[in-house]
C-alpha cells in the first residue's frame, strides 16, 4: 500500500472537529430531493489526482451535496463542472465530467487537495477547523514531491497555501503576498503560487470567473511548469 493511500484511509476516519461531523451526516441523513437515492460518502475527502503532478490546486472545502455526497474533491456540482472541464481543456484531465467516484476520470500532472476536508456549514470553515485539518494538508502535500505550482482558488486556498509553506519552513515574503485573480508569489526554495476566483457559482454565474479567465491562469500554471 503506498504512503499516500494510507494517509487517505486514516484521513477518511477523522472525526476531529465536532461541528463539521455534526453537518457532514446531517447533510447525508435528511439529503435533497434529487439526491434521496444516493448513500452520502459523509467523511472527510482526500485529495485527489497524480501524486507524480507538478501543478497543486488548493480548493477550499467539500460541497455539502457534491463531494460530501460524492467523495471525490469537486464531483457532483457545478463548481466541479467548471473546474474539471477547464482542466480538460488545459490538458490535465483525460474527460471534461466528474460525476461520481467511478465515472473514469483521471488527472495527469495535477492534484488537487483542500484545506478544509469536511462540508462546512455555509461553505465556511472556522479558522480552529481549518488549523485541526492543517496537518492533513502538509502530510499530503509531503507526498507529493513534484510541486511546482500551487494554484489557490479564493483567498482561503490563497492563504492556506501560505500558511502551509510557513509551516514547512520557507521563506514566505514580506509583506505578504495577497490574493488576486491571477496573482503570483515566488516562493523561495518552494513553489510558484498564482491566484484564480473560486468556481463557485456565485463567482461562475455572475461572470466575475468566466472560462476565458480560468483557462488563462492555467495556461501561465502550464508555462511556469515547464
Amino acid at each position: 500500500m503506498s504512503r499516500l493511500v494510507a494517509l487517505h484511509e486514516e484521513m477518511v476516519a477523522c472525526r476531529a472537529c465536532p461541528r463539521l461531523v455534526a453537518w457532514r451526516e446531517e447533510v447525508a441523513r435528511v439529503k435533497v430531493r434529487r439526491f434521496r437515492e444516493w448513500t452520502y460518502w459523509a467523511r472527510p475527502i482526500p485529495g485527489f489526482g497524480d501524486p507524480r503532478g507538478r501543478l497543486l490546486i488548493m480548493g477550499l472545502a467539500p460541497a455539502a451535496h457534491g463531494g460530501n455526497r460524492t467523495g471525490r474533491m469537486f464531483t457532483g456540482d457545478r463548481s466541479g463542472d467548471f473546474l474539471y472541464a477547464a482542466l480538460h481543456r488545459a490538458g490535465f484531465a483525460n474527460q471534461p465530467t466528474s460525476l461520481r467516484r467511478d465515472d473514469g476520470l483521471r488527472l495527469r500532472g495535477a492534484f488537487i487537495t483542500a484545506p478544509c476536508r469536511c462540508a462546512p456549514p455555509a461553505n465556511k470553515p472556522l479558522p480552529s477547523e481549518l488549523l485541526r485539518c492543517s496537518a492533513w494538508l502538509d502530510r499530503e502535500v509531503a507526498l507529493l514531491p513534484d510541486v511546482r505550482v500551487v494554484l489557490a482558488l479564493g483567498s482561503i486556498g490563497w492563504g492556506a497555501a501560505l500558511l502551509h509553506f510557513a509551516r514547512r519552513g520557507l521563506e514566505v515574503p514580506r509583506p505578504r503576498p495577497l490574493f488576486g485573480h491571477g496573482a503570483e508569489a515566488r516562493i523561495p526554495r518552494g513553489p510558484m503560487l498564482l491566484g484564480c476566483y473560486h468556481v463557485s457559482q456565485q463567482n461562475t454565474n455572475t461572470g466575475k470567473l468566466t472560462p476565458r479567465m480560468i483557462d488563462a491562469v492555467l495556461k501561465r500554471a502550464k508555462a511556469l511548469i515547464a
